[in-house]
């Protein structure tokens, strides 16, 4: 298996400096790619696809200072990509934005994105890869910003709004590894990596003779790096990332959703503005899929019934069935995943109905656990 030397990234992205941590431009962002031979589980070479962001930074010139929208957003190719598929709608969506330099992508650098030798818990947990952005928004730095919605805290700060959400992805986990097709394939013993306490506690509820590395933690492409290294031998990233950055190849296998439960807002994009800024406002309510708004809504219900942290493993999904009625599916875990709790209920796909739903959902599982279930 040959190594890789490495990941590429532009220096517009890796050679930022600490301060400020704000970087403007009105360019577009490119992915290219490319292949890493390895050793496949099925006998046959399997390639380990990286991407690299090729991002024109440009000088704060005249014609950016009069874009009429500024979009704020985390520098990680991923987050790139949802801005500038933010753009890319508002652009179709309103002829006035598609002039060149009406639209301005503003970088900004997260607590979350700075400090990567500890788990998110210990750091702080709550709005780690939002705060800073919040922050550009509230001051007028950036008009509008565009946030992974599983990052997103149960509550907003003072002065903002999110009122909307882009069509959801795929919501479901895929699993990677070099040697193994699935969870199951994997020999007693072998390390998986991941960030999340939600991923940890489900795959050793059913995989207890499997261990997990909690802190492996990075962009898609460290991750990716790190298990081509020979660091973990498996690890499990959202669908919808990999789906987002066109890396869906490197996907040994998806996770059905009854074998490893979404985040609250997996695959969702959101997008916040000031709450007096009507014009921005009206233009985020032409790019809003209520369906997924809704979805959102109601695990995200859930989530601040549960008070759920960074320390706390617990995943929930609603979606629309064939009726046109919302069915939710929740979870709570303890960390080592020797109990998991799961509830479900059935409803009208509606706004009030839907909140309900989650609470209540919630407030049973809170009351099934019981106190110190979480400190296991």
């Amino acid at each position: 298996m040959e190594t890789l030397s490495s990941l590429r990234t532009s220096q517009a992205l890796m050679s930022r400096p600490s301060s400020p941590t704000i970087f403007c431009t009105s360019g577009s962002v490119s992915f290219t790619g490319f292949s890493l031979k390895t050793q496949s589980f099925s006998k046959r070479k399997q390639t380990l696809r990286f991407v690299k962001a090729s991002v024109a930074v440009e000088q704060q010139t005249q014609e950016a200072k009069v874009a009429l929208i500024r979009i704020g957003t985390r520098g990680s190719p991923l987050a790139l990509a949802q801005a500038h598929e933010t753009r890319d709608k508002l652009m179709a969506s309103h002829s006035e934005l598609a002039v060149e330099g009406a639209i301005q992508i503003v970088i900004i650098k997260t607590t979350g994105d700075k400090i990567l030798s500890q788990p998110l818990a210990d750091i702080g947990g709550k709005g780690l890869f939002t705060k800073e952005i919040d922050e550009a928004l509230i001051n007028g730095d950036i008009d509008i910003a565009v946030h992974s919605m599983k990052d997103v805290p149960t509550y907003l700060p003072e002065k903002t709004i999110l009122p909307c959400n882009l069509p959801r992805e795929d919501v479901r986990d895929a699993f990677i590894s070099l040697s193994a097709a699935s969870l199951a394939d994997l020999p007693s013993g072998s390390i998986i990596g991941t960030a999340s306490l939600r991923r940890k506690s489900q795959i050793l509820h059913r995989y207890p003779s499997l261990s997990v590395e909690e802190n492996f933690r990075g962009n898609v492409q460290t991750r990716l790096r790190k298990l081509n290294e020979g660091v973990v031998k498996a690890t499990l990233l959202a669908l919808a990332g990999l789906k987002r950055l066109n890396m869906t190849e490197n996907v040994s296998s998806v996770l059905p959703i009854d074998d490893m439960l979404p985040a609250v807002a997996q695959g969702a994009i959101g997008i916040a503005c000031r709450s007096n800024n009507n014009k921005m406002a009206n233009y985020l309510a032409s790019l809003n899929h209520e369906e997924t708004r809704l979805a959102v809504a109601c695990e995200r219900a859930f989530l601040e019934t549960l008070d759920g942290s960074c320390r706390t493993p617990i995943a929930g999904y609603a979606r629309k069935d064939k009726n046109g009625d919302c069915i939710f599916k929740g979870l709570v875990a303890s960390p080592d995943g020797t109990r998991v709790l799961e509830t479900s209920r059935k409803g009208p796909y509606a706004f009030v109905d839907m909140i309900a739903m989650g609470k209540d959902a919630g407030k049973e599982l809170l009351s099934q656990a019981g106190p110190g279930f979480f400190d296991r």
